[in-house]
């Protein structure tokens, strides 16, 4: 069954209308989540919606979905994007809208950022003769990690677009302030693991042993210098272990332990060097506990680079909306949290805004990827009135 009610959206010419309309399409959203390359209800949804607003779509990378307006305006053609899936995370917000599925939740606020380019589609249909030029909208899968976007880059969902636009809600910067940075806005990502193989026994018997465990807890703090010795201060990067895994029993020293961890960089050209370090460093100080080690290293996201332009072009849509005291000073950026958004600014002209969602609302001011967040509505006219400026028309509270 469609999350969509077509009722919801009969009078696109109404501005009131569509933010209400669009606030119950994220909620419905929020109600049924899907994981990464599962969002095929989601996907319904988004094209249910789309028909009711006669704008034709194409589906793209499986789960994803282009809209398109305008196609024959002359002037350029902008994208605008959200992404749409979900975490594996059980909900504990207690809203009335909070998820049916058990373990998967919208953690992270895509479910927002669907419903805010839907309602950007419904006004925008609405005054597509006045577009200057043609818009393709963007409904990406499986950002959170499944490099979603590299996909949709591979279907041609950037065919014929000029400049790409997206955005992200942030709990951490207060409602009312964003930023929009030239240069890099968030870092790049990447995982390691790293594999202790040493020699097992009896707890009372250390010295016939080489202990994994004892290892373990040396690799990770020695890979602390990293940032703190080994990197360039001015370097944006960050090493963090986030799991030891050596499972065994109380009086018994295990054969071997596992860790996995986390980088994060702003220069693309960080990776290397970093990753370098990390192998040296565990395999030297394993070395020292008598412990075999083994390194492997994933790459995931690059960091997300805005062009000067078009961020120029955003932060003046973002200052329209949100008044002259728009920009959030006193967050340091780059952010070091990553976005599959990079892929596509690898291909076009672009910009990525971080959005303030703290109004004081307790499930507005956790963090994303928390059991009890919730995404906040308000940004949905916020944001709708930011993409349709970037589109070339100016949002209007009454008509």
């Amino acid at each position: 069954m469609s999350l969509f009610q077509p009722a919801l959206l009969r009078d696109q010419q109404d501005w009131a209308a569509v933010m209400n309309a669009a606030v119950q399409f994220r909620r419905s959203l929020h109600q049924r989540p899907e994981l990464s390359w599962r969002e095929h209800e989601t996907a319904a949804a988004i094209r249910s919606a789309l028909d009711a607003l006669g704008v034709p779509w194409r589906a793209c990378a499986d789960t994803g979905t282009l809209g398109f307006l305008a196609p024959n305006a002359p002037g350029r053609n902008v994208a605008l994007r959200a992404d749409i899936d979900a975490l594996p995370i059980t909900e504990q917000t207690g809203r009335d809208w909070c998820s049916r599925t058990t373990g998967v939740m919208h953690a992270c606020g895509h479910d927002g950022h669907a419903a805010t380019l839907m309602a950007t589609a419904a006004w925008l249909k609405a005054h597509e003769d006045q577009l200057p030029g043609p818009v393709t909208l963007l409904y990406q899968p499986a950002e959170e990690g499944g490099h979603g976007a590299r996909r949709m880059v591979e279907d041609a969902a950037l065919e014929d677009v000029d400049m790409v636009f997206g955005w992200h809600n942030w709990p951490a910067i207060p409602f009312g302030r964003a930023v929009c940075p030239d240069g890099p806005v968030m870092a790049g990502n990447g995982t390691f693991k790293i594999v202790l193989k040493g020699r097992g026994g009896h707890a009372s018997q250390p010295e016939a042993c080489c202990d994994p465990v004892l290892a373990a807890s040396a690799v990770t703090l020695a890979l602390q210098q990293i940032v703190s010795r080994r990197m360039p201060p001015q370097s944006a990067v960050v090493v963090s272990v986030t799991s030891i895994n050596a499972p065994s029993g109380d009086t018994i020293i295990p054969d071997r332990a596992e860790l996995g961890g986390s980088i994060r960089l702003a220069s693309a050209g960080d990776r290397n060097a970093v990753n370098l370090l990390i192998t040296d460093i565990v395999t030297k100080t394993a070395a020292g506990y008598g412990v075999e080690a083994d390194v492997e290293h994933f790459s995931r996201y690059d960091a997300t680079l805005n062009d000067a332009g078009a961020a120029a072009l955003m932060r003046q849509a973002l200052e329209q909306e949100l008044g002259a005291n728009w920009r959030s000073a006193d967050t340091p950026l780059p952010i070091m949290a990553s976005e599959d958004f990079s892929y596509y600014l690898k291909e076009r002209p672009g910009a990525f805004a971080l959005i303030g969602a703290d109004d004081g609302e307790p499930h507005h001011a956790v963090s994303c990827h928390s059991p009890e967040y919730d995404f906040n509505d308000g940004l949905i006219p916020v944001v709708t009135g930011v993409f349709s400026r970037l589109a070339g028309i100016a949002p209007k509270q009454t008509t």
